[in-house]
């Protein structure tokens, strides 16, 4: 039986505003958005791992986002009046947009809106292979490849069905604004698979922030520690 390393937490989002930019992924995704007593937004869900962070960043978006998500809607038109702004209408069977904060996003409009909204995270990737592949393994998901794209699926309690791999061209240059958490036995295993450490715990913070082998940023919780957070 192979041993899976790490297990999905939730799911994190920088935002300049997080009060604006939570209430249009709340009502895009169908979260509650509650602010708690130290001043983080959080988006809820029906599950503990259904919840956003919504992380207050000073730097606004600069480049195309490494990480986006993909989500089922009844139509483009709901989402462009929450905030959205057009990007790409023509050049696919779903539509391309613009968070209020610049962010991309991929709307697919359904006639039936299943009842989780969130469909894929999409991350670019120069070896979209060996990342899905990791992820897979880290996670316990299952690897499946079709055409030039790799994907993980079936990732145990993740309330999303695809974790897909794009290929791209370019360097990462920037912090990823969208990134995920993890839970862990313990977080050495994540770095004998390949990841690298970017910030131990300290007085600030209880877990550890790594990078996957091509930068993209995650943070591990141990089990042990029950703690709520973000970075």
């Amino acid at each position: 039986m192979v041993r899976v390393i790490a297990s999905w937490k939730d799911l994190c989002i920088d935002a300049v505003d997080p009060h604006l930019l939570g209430r249009f992924w709340a009502d895009t995704l169908g979260r509650e958005l509650a602010e708690r007593e130290d001043g983080m937004v959080v988006l809820d869900g029906p599950t503990p791992r259904h919840r956003i962070w919504m992380n207050r960043v000073p730097e606004p978006v600069t480049v195309k986002q490494r990480v986006h998500l993909d989500v089922h809607v009844g139509s483009t038109g709901e989402v462009l009046a929450r905030g959205a702004t057009r990007l790409d209408l023509t050049s696919f069977s779903w539509d391309v947009l613009r968070d209020p904060e610049g962010g991309e996003l991929c709307v697919f409009p359904r006639e039936q809106v299943p009842e989780e909204r969130l469909y894929e995270i999409v991350v670019d990737a120069h070896d979209t292979r060996r990342m899905a592949a990791w992820w897979a393994e880290v996670l316990g998901g299952r690897l499946e490849v079709e055409g030039d794209e790799e994907s993980v699926e079936a990732i145990p309690g993740a309330p999303f069905e695809f974790l897909v791999f794009e290929p791209v061209p370019e360097p990462k240059t920037v912090k990823n604004r969208i990134h995920w958490d993890v839970d862990t036995d313990d977080v050495r295993l994540l770095v004998e698979h390949g990841a690298t450490v970017l910030r131990e715990p300290d007085d600030e913070i209880s877990w550890t922030v790594l990078a996957d082998p091509e930068g993209n940023e995650f943070c591990a919780f141990t089990r042990s520690d029950g703690v709520d957070g973000s970075e």
